[in-house]
Order: C-alpha cells, then structure tokens, then sequence
C-alpha cells in the first residue's frame, strides 16, 4: 500500500570545476567525477530500497551541456532503473533549462521530463492501494524571476500530491532569486508533499497536512558546499502519513578545520595539534573522501613562522592525509597574530606595518595596480573560474582588500624570521 520514492536535485553532472581545477590536478580529478560517482549511488540506493520512483527537482547538469559522454552514462544509470520498473519524474531547473541533452535524449518509457507547461502524472497502483498524482514544471528558459506555482494544477481530489517545484522560495545566501514563492503559499496549494530544489543546503518543513523539503545537492563541489550531503529517502504510509529518512551520497566531503595555536609551546606542538585534529575530523565523516581547509589561528609568539612556514605546515598535513587515507588538503588558511605585550616598546617592523596600513593600503595608487593586476588574471581564466574574484564588485573590491592584507602579513613574517629565529 505504501508509496517510496527518492527525492534528489541539483546533482550538476559533469558540474565544471572552480578553485580546485587551479591547485591540484590530482584532487581536481577526483571531484571531477565526484559528481558522476553519487548519482550512481543514488540509483543503487533506490534499486537497494526498491522504491516506487526517482524525483529530480531541477539541475540535473549544470548548463547547455553538450558532451554525449554525460549522455551515454545518464541513459545507462537511467536504464537500471527502467529494468527494475523504477519510474523517475525530471524537472529542469535554471542550469539545464536550456539542456540538449535533456532535449534530445530518448529516455526510457518509465522517464518522465516535465516540460514548461504544468501537468500532473497520475500513478498506475493496484487496485486498493491510494492515487498518487506527481506534478511538475520545468523551467522553459534559465530566469524565472516569478512565482510559478499559480502554473500548477489544483490537486487531485482524494489522491496523495507529489509536487515538483525549482525554487529559492523566499531567497538564500549565494543563490540567486529564481521562481519565489513561501512556504505559507506552498501550505495552501494543498499538496502532501513538496519536492524542492535549487538551495544547495538542505532544509525541511513538515506538519500533519504537508512535508516541505529542499534535499540540498548530493554531492559538494568546493569548499564553499562543505559538510555532508544527502538525498530523501520518502515513505508515504498508508494512513497518508510521511516518513522522510536522509540518506548520504557524497563520494567526497569537504570539511572546514579550525585548528586554535594558542596554547602551542613550539613548532613541533603546531603540528601535532594539526595532525591530530585532521584525524578527529576525518573520523566523523562518512564519504569516501576527506577534503579539508584548515584555518590556523590564536594568538601565539609562532604567528610569524606559521605565516612564514605555511607551505612546510601545508606539507606535513598533505603527508598526514594520505597516511591517514583518502584524505585531502584543499588549503591552509593561516591567520594568527602575535600576542602584544602592554609594556612593548613598537620595533621597526610595527612602524612598517602601522605605514602599511595607514600609507600603502589606503593609497589610490596602490588600490589601482592590485585592480589592474587582478583584471588581467582573471581575463585569462575560463569563462566559468572568473567567479573566483567575486560575483560583483563590492565582492572583488574585498576580495582585493584580503589579499593585500594577506600579502602584508606574509612579508612581515618573512621579515620577522630574519630578525627573530
């Protein structure tokens, strides 16, 4: 009598890489076909569960894609299913809005891509089992600047609605404004329950009447989509009733490491805690991979050195990551200061940094060649990599700004090993 389903979006396959396509060819690699290698899991886990269908809630790629060996390994995966007499429900989203692939693909008979005109798909069940009706819409064009839910059917009278929406709903951190609508409006279209996608991080409204559930994106793809990443595993009851279960399907997790120095005696102790805390991490993690930025910072008399010494430190973790196995280092991030003393008399190196800040940083001059220098890298990156320096400008002018102040503290530490070691 029950009705289960899997309820994923925004897998992006063959997503083209950002940062990491820049730092490590090998870890490059591997993300690359990090996105391949948990959809794969995603069928496994619904032929493991033997539900009823797929959802995909929009952005099954990640733009007009035109490579055919995207296609020939979705039309595989795809084709699993199909012979285990698994239905699976597509909508596109605003990155494959526009897809050839999606367009031109022939799918399976059990395939279902909504197009952008509202329609509703009722379910063949048994006779005594409840009606199901899935409905979807898919973007017809990658800007939907309004609501589309007025575009959606009325539901079906005494069946269980499945709706299958691309949304930010009201508006995320870092995603742009596409189809809004509240959760409040989506209460009252009177559907069972919601299948979103769009906003990368999951999130979950549920009461007696309507499960509203944004799955977030199965796989991370830099460290800005950090922490675990999962699908719905849906259960609808025969009461009506919902059970929905995450299920996790990163290949590789990126993590975030904070590692305080502040109680450090020596470089020796730096390490160790690093070391240590790189272990503890990668023990909570369920994936396949571990892809760490570690943030070092405290207050701590090493703050130069660690500066000074970021790609040696930077070394003895990537050892220790392969050690440990499957374990990667994106970045190391180092921000400590010195501790000041009250009773200090300022040395030579404190006027060169009060001068620093006060004469160079602020100079329009100064500001000037940082902007012609960022302009000309990023006009000989890729298309896709130029985000790298912002989205806009106040977003590259504080960029500029971090780097200044970065490199500031690098030559200042360099000059303070001179003096101090």
């Amino acid at each position: 009598m029950v009705y289960r389903f899997i309820h994923t979006a925004d897998i992006h396959l063959d997503s083209p890489l950002r940062t990491l396509a820049l730092r490590n060819a090998e870890l490059s690699e591997m993300i690359g076909l990090a996105t391949r290698r948990s959809f794969v899991r995603i069928i496994d886990l619904c032929l493991e569960e033997q539900v009823d269908a797929l959802v995909v809630a929009g952005d099954l790629y990640d733009g007009d894609q035109t490579s055919m060996k995207t296609a020939r390994f979705l039309a595989e995966q795809l084709a699993r299913l199909h012979q285990a007499g698994i239905r699976v429900f597509i909508i596109r989203g605003n990155h494959d809005a526009l897809s050839k692939i999606t367009a031109e693909l022939v799918m399976p008979e059990t395939v279902k891509v909504f197009d952008a005109v509202a329609e509703a798909v009722a379910i063949d069940r048994a006779p005594g089992h409840f009606p199901v009706a899935i409905h979807g819409l898919s973007f017809a064009k990658p800007q939907a600047p309004e609501s589309l839910l007025r575009h959606y059917a009325l539901p079906v009278p005494d069946a269980v609605n499945i709706g299958i929406m691309h949304t930010s709903l009201g508006g995320s951190a870092g995603h742009d404004l596409y189809a809004p609508c509240s959760v409040p409006d989506l209460r009252q279209a009177g559907f069972r329950y919601w299948a979103l996608g769009h906003i990368h991080k999951r999130s979950s409204v549920e009461d007696a009447s309507c499960a509203i559930v944004m799955p977030g994106i199965p796989q991370g793809r830099d460290i800005n989509e950090d922490g675990p990443k999962s699908v719905s595993l849906v259960t609808i009851k025969d009461d009506c009733s919902i059970l929905i279960e995450e299920r996790q399907t990163a290949v590789a997790h990126f993590g975030r490491l904070v590692v305080d120095i502040s109680k450090a005696g020596d470089w020796k102790d730096v390490i160790l805690q690093a070391k240590g805390r790189l272990e503890d991490l990668s023990s909570t993690v369920s994936a396949d991979h571990l892809v760490a930025r570690i943030e070092v910072t405290g207050s701590s008399e090493l703050a130069w050195r660690i500066r000074r010494d970021t790609d040696l430190l930077r070394t003895e973790l990537d050892t220790h990551g392969a050690a440990i196995g499957n374990v990667w280092i994106e970045k190391v991030v180092t921000s400590p200061v010195a501790p000041r003393r009250p009773d200090a008399r300022p040395g030579a190196l404190d006027e060169l940094a009060a001068i620093i800040d006060s004469e160079i940083h602020g100079s329009t001059e100064y500001r000037e060649e940082v902007r012609s220098i960022a302009d000309e890298l990023r006009g000989q990156l890729p298309a896709e990599l130029r985000d790298i320096f912002g989205k806009d400008e106040a977003s590259f002018e504080n960029l500029l700004a971090q780097f200044a102040q970065d490199g500031a503290s690098q030559v200042l530490a360099r000059l303070r090993g001179s003096e101090g070691e």
